[in-house]
């Protein structure tokens, strides 16, 4: 699932690395904003990442937390070939299954528990449909950006099932990154971790994490402490650098399931329109023109039945795409 908004909004991303003390590492909670999607099914989603206090966690930009919702008949899922450039696609799903296929050739399904990454980089477009068989769908999308000296990187696909790694009440599994003793073997053009972990009722752990990243907790069912702090459902809660172990309890008498996100401060200014990363109102302008001209920059889906053919790209605004600078980052 990618971003169909009907009017995106700009936005140029750029945080000052935040650095927490840790033996007290301080959470900052950012809490979603529901965002209809457009398309056929005008699907809402929760949406942490960006916004305007916090744009990025180490190099991930972008993170779309949507379900469980009933997918059947006219409900559907169903994105018409879209593109993207200057990031990665990161799907995860709890529940359900999707097609995708893209302007590589690729065919292949995203289902629960297994990681389907998508390189953009230069350019690529791709279809997401929910299978006949799928009820219900649950899951996150998220993004992550490439930096400059990559991001005209070729397109590419991985896909990889990541083994469940049960400790201290908790099932993990890492499907970017290291954590616990588990490293997956998908590469990034970034340093990064994902994994999804499963607490247990009245579990708790500590966790060792790289001192060097910023991390994100993001909540799909239950509530999580994470050092100190409740995170509850659809939050994320964020730490700065400088934490060597990260407290997380289960105080609920069912499981409580999140997303561990982290990676080492992205100190590069992005600007994220529609479906684009770039750096410059031309530089999208010109993605936009290539997409809606057809141009081999993006390629072509085929195998796709759906309607329309492929999704028009959205209108610029009508003045000049301008920088959003995050309140602190210290830039002017």
């Amino acid at each position: 699932m990618s971003n169909t908004e009907a009017a995106p909004a700009e936005l140029a991303c750029g945080d000052r690395p935040s650095t927490t003390d840790p033996e007290r590492p301080t959470v900052e909670i950012l809490t979603p904003r529901e965002v209809p999607l457009g398309g056929p099914r005008a699907m809402r989603v929760r949406r942490t990442l960006p916004q305007r206090s916090r744009s990025l966690i180490g190099a991930w930009c972008f993170a779309d937390h949507y379900g469980p919702d009933e997918v059947t008949g006219p409900g559907a899922m169903d994105v018409a070939p879209h593109p993207h450039t200057g990031l990665q696609t990161v799907s995860w799903l709890f529940d359900g299954e999707i097609e995708h296929r893209d302007s590589m050739g690729t065919h292949a399904m995203v289902r629960p528990g297994e990681l389907n990454l998508m390189t953009g980089g230069h350019g690529i477009c791709h279809s997401e449909v929910s299978t006949a068989a799928t009820k219900t769908l649950h899951g996150v999308q998220l993004w992550v950006a490439l930096p400059e000296r990559h991001r005209h990187t070729a397109r590419a696909f991985d896909h990889y099932v990541p083994s469940v790694n049960r400790i201290e009440g908790a099932e993990i599994r890492v499907f970017l990154g290291s954590l616990a003793g588990r490293t997956s073997p998908i590469p990034t053009f970034t340093p990064l971790l994902g994994a999804e972990v499963v607490l247990g009722p009245d579990a708790h752990m500590s966790l060792g994490v790289d001192p060097g990243f910023e991390h994100g907790v993001l909540v799909d069912t239950g509530e999580v402490v994470v050092a100190g702090t409740r995170v509850g459902a659809a939050e994320l809660g964020y730490l700065g650098t400088g934490v060597r172990s990260l407290t997380l309890s289960n105080r609920g008498a069912g499981p409580a399931r999140f997303l561990l996100l982290g990676g080492t401060p992205f100190d590069e200014e992005i600007l994220m329109w529609w479906n684009f990363v770039g750096r410059t109102h031309e530089e999208i302008a010109a993605f936009r023109e290539a997409w809606q001209a057809e141009s081999d920059q993006f390629g072509s889906v085929t195998g796709y039945a759906g309607t329309p053919r492929r999704l028009p790209a959205p209108a610029l605004p009508a003045v000049r795409i301008k920088p959003r600078r995050n309140p602190g980052s210290g830039r002017g």
